[in-house]
């Protein structure tokens, strides 16, 4: 795989440089509620900047349905890379269309431009390869070199991060290097003990990975709504908790499967618990009970691991060589449930290993629970680019960057 720097040293001068970013930042309306995945890219496009090339950004954002939709504008997107940069920043109000051929041809050396968001347009993700192909020519038809930097795509057979880099000489950007090199240590080069820490909703988004760590982690720690599936399949009432009950066969031949292998899966003691989902709006006070984790009452539900958990899982993470942590404990996003993701975020930051914060929500919960990210070995941009490598799996985006 050939890298920016190898672009860089060939010299980029004047060419037009389309680097596929990953700028699917979270929005409120029109305002980034969190912008580390515009941050992430910033080294790729300032080096190809200041170095002379005219930079051509491409992203998607959201789920538009082939088609423009104001709500997934890349406008705001445009806007914040520009502050970032401390520059101008131009902006096509399409992908592939008069705007952004003449956005493109109106860039002088060093200057960048953004182009509206590639969903728009249903050759971006089509399963058709003739119409990928087709959209895939029309964005070469804008650039001389392909930089590809979107981690978190990189686990799509799209037309800009799998056909586009087969058209153009292609490089990955430093994102994708560094995140590639994580990866390569959590699979490789893994210190030891090795520690997986795995939540978020639900238990069927894991179970891959879960599969692929049972031969290779010393430890995993489940929680959030995944939990309470493993929890059923122990036999455990649940109450109202998050439940995939069709996952539950699986679940108990992985169960089984750890303890043959010698393979600690460590689920929670006790748990935050209260009769309905709290109000995510007004974030009104939910006055939850904890109770064990075996003893959840008819009619309520699970929404975070307990004290007990929080200080077993720290413990668990204390002597780690190596963690990989994917998904909240719990719904961090209101504060009465914040507690349990918090504390693995600072068993996390206390930890004498390498840790890894595995993108999506754990990445988000990081900056909104206000902890440094330079306390972690690494957060990563692609949650489920990060699931699928571990998984085993070949990325698409990876494999059209090999030569």
């Amino acid at each position: 795989m050939k890298t920016i720097d190898e672009l860089l040293s060939e010299g980029v001068a004047g060419k037009r440089v389309l680097v596929r970013a990953d700028l699917n930042v979270p929005l409120d309306g029109t305002t980034i509620t969190d912008d580390g995945r515009i941050r992430a890219v910033l080294p790729t496009v300032k080096a190809l900047a200041e170095a002379g090339a005219r930079v051509v950004v491409a992203s998607h954002l959201g789920r538009p349905k082939g088609a423009p939709d104001p709500a997934f504008s890349l406008a705001p997107a445009a806007a914040r890379l520009g502050e970032l940069l401390g520059a101008d920043v131009a902006f096509a109000t399409d992908t592939v269309g008069e705007s952004a051929g003449a956005t493109v041809a109106g860039l002088a050396d060093g200057q960048v431009a953004v182009v509206e968001n590639l969903r728009f347009n249903a050759g971006e993700t089509s399963k058709d390869d003739a119409e990928r192909g087709e959209f895939a020519d029309r964005l070469a038809a804008l650039a001389d070199v392909y930089v590809g930097d979107g981690f978190g795509a990189v686990h799509r057979k799209h037309a800009s991060v799998f056909d586009l880099p087969a058209r153009l000489p292609h490089y990955a950007g430093y994102l994708i290097a560094t995140e590639v090199g994580v990866l390569r240590k959590l699979t490789d080069d893994v210190r030891r003990p090795y520690v997986v820490a795995l939540g978020g909703a639900k238990v069927s988004d894991k179970l891959a990975v879960i599969d692929a760590l049972l031969g290779k982690a010393e430890r995993i720690l489940i929680g959030g709504g995944m939990a309470y599936t493993f929890l059923k399949a122990q036999g455990h009432e649940i109450g109202t908790s998050l439940l995939q009950e069709d996952q539950i066969p699986a679940v108990r031949e992985y169960l089984e499967r750890a303890g043959k292998n010698g393979v600690e899966l460590v689920l929670p003691v006790d748990t935050l618990v209260a009769a309905e989902f709290p109000d995510m709006k007004t974030k009104a006070p939910a006055n939850p009970t904890t109770v064990a984790a075996d003893a959840i009452p008819a009619g309520h539900m699970g929404l975070d691991i307990g004290p007990e958990t929080r200080k077993l899982y720290a413990s668990k993470l204390a002597d780690a060589g190596t963690v990989f942590w994917n998904g909240p404990m719990g719904v961090f996003e209101h504060p009465d449930y914040a507690e349990g993701t918090k504390a693995v975020a600072q068993a996390l930051v206390d930890s004498p290993g390498f840790t890894v914060v595995g993108g999506g929500d754990s990445a988000a919960a990081v900056r909104t629970l206000g902890f440094d990210e330079q306390a972690f070995g690494h957060i990563s941009t692609g949650g489920g680019a990060s699931l699928e490598y571990l998984e085993g799996k070949t990325l698409p985006g990876l494999a059209a960057l090999e030569d």
